[in-house]
């Protein structure tokens, strides 16, 4: 049996963009993330996070920081009743990184290599699945994927007209997705 799953961006959907965010003290929740996530997980949504990490790649921190600082959300995630089902990274950039991750990459979005990954990986069926991100690069992953529904959240950000048609639906925060199909019955 196939599961359908939320992906979700990290920085900007989970948490405030503060750029390079990569220690704990640093790591704000927006307000809502977890009722949110209690509801997708309520109505049978696998939930995975979906994250373009090119600070790694550009030596502003490692790895093991960002497994430490995943590993922590994910705890935050759970103390709500919210699971997590796996976390994707790409540590990678095209013209601005360290030589080991200095590379054209399938999982740097707007590439689908993370979300493919995650469909194969937790048998996902993405026709009944949902990408919410705040870039349009999150809602070309996702268009690449096969993933039905794509949501752009703002989080204070304004976007171009061509950004936000490529969204099925663009909602001011995380919560307020809860207000659109799939969700509402």
């Amino acid at each position: 049996m196939t599961h359908k799953a939320v992906f979700l961006d990290r920085d900007g959907v989970i948490n405030q963009d503060h750029a390079y965010v990569h220690k704990i003290e640093d790591f704000e929740f927006i307000d809502g993330v977890f009722e949110a996530c209690q509801q997708f997980q309520a109505q049978g949504y696998k939930l995975v996070v979906v994250t373009n990490q090119s600070g790694i790649g550009r030596g502003y921190y490692d790895e093991a920081q960002f497994a430490q600082l995943t590993d922590w959300m994910c705890k935050q995630f759970l103390a709500h009743g919210v699971s997590i089902s796996g976390v994707y990274f790409c540590p990678h950039h095209p013209t601005k990184a360290q030589p080991q991750y200095l590379r054209e990459c399938e999982c740097r979005k707007p590439n689908p290599g993370m979300l493919l990954q995650a469909i194969e990986e937790h048998d996902i069926d993405p026709t009944r699945s949902v990408m919410v991100g705040d870039k349009g690069s999150d809602m070309q992953a996702a268009q690449a994927a096969d993933v039905r529904t794509k949501i752009l959240v703002e989080s204070g950000q304004t976007f171009s007209e061509e950004v936000r048609a490529s969204a099925d639906y663009v909602c001011g925060t995380l919560r307020q997705v809860l207000d659109v199909p799939p969700f509402i019955s």
